[in-house]
Formats: structure tokens, sequence, C-alpha cells
């Protein structure tokens, strides 16, 4: 008898698929106002100082330090809005300035209004200010030629507005991911469907839609397949075409009704596939080929149908593969040690992902049905427990816990 080889590690099985991830190639200059949640192809150097020149941090009167000894009034020379370039200070005497104001030469200090006192045409400093005081210095946020982001960035919309800084009006993108979906199962019936007896509504299809879009991606939906060898075989091959990655819920487990695996290495080959966590044991990680040798093959990722199972493998697998297929290095999200405010009392063999959300004190409360088929508890939860293999968990303890708000986007 054929000994039975043990389940990959969430570890193993992120290691192997980022390794075979093949970053997309083209590349896409687009304006840098529609660069928001796109990855970028190339490092971004600044041709400019950030800020371009000395300016001021505050309203106020623009000085030199040492004719404020005195605190005798001082003159003022001129007026000095953003945008204008001003005249030269003259000695002893002052200039009105404002917010963001460039300052003029011979001027070393700026001090706030609120501790001037103004006369006509005239300002007493009420303050001896230092060298320096409430001066921005140009370069003080980026220096010319240095390098403001790099490759392999997502773009924010921070990112974009360093970009925009710097005047920036295009950045290099790798073109979106093209991901196509289907989904098996003779049970599966769309809303606003009648349900008949033995079927069930296919969320699994609106999850998985909306996290690929919430990743960038371009989706084609193949929709159900009848669960068939036949129709499966016939659905890879016409998903193979034209698309960077597959991914289909269902059909990968070991059942009689279950034609994801045989269907894929029919039509490709099956790299990977049962990995030790729960939920989201049957995960199948494998390749299409194309319908010509010299065609290259299309990435393939068969997901559990139990929709809990397949929203749990999304964000620790998915995910991170498509954010590698477009250039990302770091696709690990922040985990945090938060306090368990609950007692899980039964360890089990694999690595468990529970469904958790904060509390108001700062811990960790635990949906009560951790079951794979309960959706609630993805929308009543804002976040992953990762659970180590043979762990119980009592108050008390420290556990690792994933935001869903790093996991889903």
């Amino acid at each position: 008898m054929t000994e039975k080889k043990p389940l990959l590690s969430l570890q193993e099985a992120l290691d192997f698929l980022l390794a075979a991830a093949r970053p997309i190639a083209e590349i896409e200059q687009i304006a840098t106002m529609d660069a928001n949640g796109r990855i970028l192809a190339a490092d971004q150097t600044s041709q400019i100082d950030v800020p371009p020149a000395d300016n001021t941090q505050m309203d106020g009167y623009v000085v030199r330090a040492a004719d404020c000894v005195s605190q005798q009034p001082l003159p003022v020379s001129q007026r000095i809005p953003a945008g204008q370039v001003p005249q030269a200070l003259a000695p002893g005497s002052a200039a009105r300035i404002f917010t963001g104001a460039m300052i003029p030469a011979g001027a070393d200090a700026v001090v706030m209004q609120e501790i001037c006192e103004a006369t006509d045409g005239a300002v007493r400093i009420l303050h001896q200010p230092k060298p320096g005081e409430w001066i921005r210095r140009a370069g003080e946020d980026i220096r010319a030629g240095s390098t403001i982001l790099a490759a392999g960035t997502r773009l924010n919309a921070q990112e974009i507005g360093l970009a925009a800084s710097v005047g920036l009006a295009q950045l290099p993108v790798r073109r979106r991911p093209r991901v196509a979906v289907f989904f098996t199962g003779d049970e599966l019936a769309m809303p606003g469907e009648v349900l008949k007896p033995g079927a069930i509504y296919n969320s699994n299809r609106f999850t998985l839609r909306g996290l690929l879009q919430n990743l960038g991606c371009e989706v084609t939906d193949f929709g159900i397949v009848p669960d068939t060898l036949a129709a499966t075989r016939d659905t890879l091959r016409r998903a193979a075409s034209g698309h960077d990655l597959i991914i289909t819920s269902g059909g990968v487990s070991v059942g009689e009704e279950d034609h994801i695996k045989p269907a894929v290495e029919a039509e490709g080959r099956l790299n990977m596939w049962q990995i030790a966590i729960k939920p989201g044991k049957p995960l199948a990680f494998g390749e299409i080929f194309g319908a010509q040798s010299t065609d290259a093959s299309t990435f393939f990722l068969g997901l559990p149908g139990n929709p809990v199972s397949s929203f749990v493998t999304f964000l620790l697998f998915v995910r991170p593969f498509i954010l590698r297929l477009q250039g990302v290095q770091n696709v690990a999200p922040p985990a945090y040690s938060l306090r368990a405010d609950f007692v899980w009392p039964r360890a089990d063999r694999r690595n468990e992902f529970l469904r958790a959300r904060m509390n108001a004190s700062g811990g960790l409360d635990l949906f009560e049905n951790q079951s794979s088929g309960v959706l609630t508890s993805t929308v009543w939860g804002d976040g992953l427990i990762d659970n180590p293999p043979g762990q119980t968990i009592a108050a008390g303890d420290m556990v690792r816990f994933l935001p869903f708000s790093a996991l889903l986007h």
C-alpha cells in the first residue's frame, strides 16, 4: 500500500505558490490620476527638491533673528503670499508672510502672528526667535535624484499624491491580471431563481468576484459548470485562453462528483493539492496547458466549495499569489498579537483560522459557530486568528490576529 504523504503546511504551500508565480511582463503608462490601486513597474525618482525652496510653516512675519533683540517695532517692507517670489529682506525690517510662501533672501526666522503686535506699517516682535524657526528647508522632504517609490509598490492615495508632488504626470504600471473564474456544482442556483429542493444559492460567485475586483483584476466569469468531467475539462480549456490565472470553487475534494482534480491532470498538471489548514484543506494549484505547444500555460487555483473555506483560502493564498504576479515582493499581511477573551479547548492537527473580532477592551471575541459553511462569521468578524496546529487557547492568551482590513485588498 502506498504511504500517504503528509499535508503541506501553510508556509510550505505559500512558499511553493510564490516561487512559481511569473510576474506579468506587460507594462502600461497611465496617468498618475488614474493609478490608484495599480502596481508600479519601475522605480520612480524625483527631479526636484521638495519643497523646492525654503518656505514658512506659519502665517506671521519673516525677520532676521538678530533684529528682534530689542523688540523695537520693525517696518513691514513687503507682503509675501504663497506662490510669489519675494524681494530680499532689507536689514532692520520685517515682511508679512503666509503659510507656504518663500523665505526672502536675508531672512532667517518666522515669528507666528499670534506673538506679534502689528502697528501702522510696522510690527513689534514679542518673542526672540532662533534662526531657522518655523522655516521648512528646501529638500527637507525629498531631495532631487532620490527614489521616492520602488518598483512593486502598490499605489494607494498617498503614493499617487507623493508622485504628483514631484511632478510625475504618468506612471509605469503592470498590466492588470486577467483571471477566469467558474463554479462547479449541480446544486448551485443564482439569486433571483426559484430555489429547488436540494439547491443552494451560489454565494461564492459573488464573494470571489468581489475579492478579485478589490485586487484590480480583469475578471471573466464562465459561470456555473455542470458536474461532469467533460464539461469541466472543456471550461478549463476555454478559460486558459487569454488569462493569467483560472480560479474555480468546488469540486476539489475526493468524491465521485468532484471532477476538478482529474480535469486539471488531463488538461495540464496538478502541482499541489491539500493543505494542513482548517478551513480550506482541499486547495489545488497547477497549470493548464495551451492549445498549442508554444502557448504559455495558465496558472490554476482550485478553492474549496464551502463558502468560508473558499473565502479563507483566497485571503491566505490567492491574494498573495495575485500580488506576486504583479511584481509585489512583500505580500505578507500585518499580524498583531492580541488578547483572547474566550476559551478554545479543542486543538486540531491542522493550522486553524478562527473568525474573531476586536472588542471594546482591546481583546478578541470569537464567533460562536466556526463551521466552514457559516458565512455570517466573515461578516460578524473583522479578522482571523492564526492558531497553530495542536494549540488550545485559554482566556488571556496572546494570539496572532490577521485583520480583514489588510487581507481584502
